[in-house]
């Protein structure tokens, strides 16, 4: 079909998170689509960034590591002016990085509540919001949140945490509506429970994973990768028409 393409060829994407885990998976998914990649982390976990960075060279793309706590907003402003200064451009952003602090809602603390609300929200909205200023000046940009099942569905000893998510999507669809006129799409991706590093222990537990296969149609456990393809579509030109929405990767668990 004519215009209809997944390649990322030239394109600079930065993804926040990706030193190790769904960051690094989609790192490096879009380097394997062509595009060269930005790997940022927390100034903690700069060598989970230089790895990262080196795996996306080995796929032959460029990349840099670059530090940055997206809860402080003169270190977003300092990432984005290095990767202008690297690159000279950024045409997709996917806000990954994320926090969840796992308590019932009765016990859950004020300081809680503000961490989890200063990087899944406010983090990911000034974060998006710098990126967009260079998105603007040329007239077009791909930006990708990394929201989850548990925007649209509740869950136990998750209330900070599904909050944040859900407002996540609702903030998508309004920066969509607010910025298509400067050719900016807007998207976000709705993942189940993926097995990684912080998730093991919730595969671990029987329970847990009676409840998993109880409610998600694909019987298996998903991974990082299963997101590329979401990933990949919504950064490409395939999705052109496509803003505002949230893409659910999660076997069908909210379909029933």
């Amino acid at each position: 079909m004519a215009g209809l393409s997944f390649d990322l060829t030239g394109k600079v994407a930065i993804i926040t998170g990706s030193g190790s885990g769904i960051g690094r998976a989609i790192a490096l998914g879009v380097s394997q689509a062509g595009a060269n990649v930005v790997v940022t982390e927390l100034p903690g976990k700069t060598d989970a960034a230089i790895e990262t960075a080196d795996l996306v060279r080995k796929e032959g793309k460029e990349a840099i590591s670059v530090e940055l706590d997206v809860r402080e907003i003169n270190s977003v402003n300092l990432m984005v002016e290095k990767v202008i200064e690297s690159f000279g451009r950024v045409d997709i952003l996917v806000n990954n990085a994320g926090i969840i602090i796992r308590k019932k809602a009765i016990e859950i603390l004020e300081k809680d509540w503000d961490c989890v609300m200063d990087v899944n929200l406010k983090g990911l909205f000034f974060t998006t919001q710098s990126v967009a200023r260079e998105m603007i000046k040329k007239g077009s940009g791909k930006i990708i949140n990394i929201s989850s099942i548990n925007g649209v569905i509740g869950s136990d000893e998750r209330a900070s945490y599904t909050a944040s998510k859900a407002g996540v999507i609702n903030l998508t669809r309004t920066l969509a509506a607010e910025w298509a006129e400067y050719g900016i799409n807007v998207n976000a991706i709705g993942p189940t429970y993926l097995l990684t590093s912080l998730t093991k222990s919730l595969f671990e537990d029987d329970d847990f994973k009676e409840k998993y296969f109880e409610r998600q149609s694909i019987q298996r456990i998903g991974r990082p990768e299963d997101i590329i393809g979401a990933v990949i579509y919504l950064a490409s030109s395939a999705s052109d028409l496509v803003t505002g929405h949230t893409l659910m990767v999660d076997g069908g668990w909210t379909s029933v």
